[in-house]
């Protein structure tokens, strides 16, 4: 997901787009405080602290200024995904 949009919305900077839509991923170092580390049926969303409403505040904060604005979307649309997977599960 990160790539489309990176490449749909950031043309001409796509590469560096998707690279900092990528740091998105970072927040999953979070379910290394969980026991067990990985989980299947566990819903990440309000569980690890970094999926919880505070942090996706501040993720969408982080979306409304220029400069912050490709890593807000990349952590919203971790956010998103894994709230997904969690109404699949």
């Amino acid at each position: 997901m990160p790539l489309v949009l990176a490449f749909g919305f950031y043309r001409k900077t796509w590469l560096i787009s998707y690279g900092l839509m990528l740091t998105g991923l970072l927040i999953d170092l979070d379910h290394l405080l969980a026991s067990p580390i990985y989980d299947p049926g566990r819903c990440s969303i309000g569980f690890h602290p970094l999926h919880t409403a505070v942090p996706v505040l501040i993720y969408g904060l982080l979306v409304l200024h220029p400069k912050t604005r490709i890593v807000g979307l990349g952590l919203l649309v971790h956010i998103a995904l894994d709230a997904i997977d969690c109404g699949v599960m």
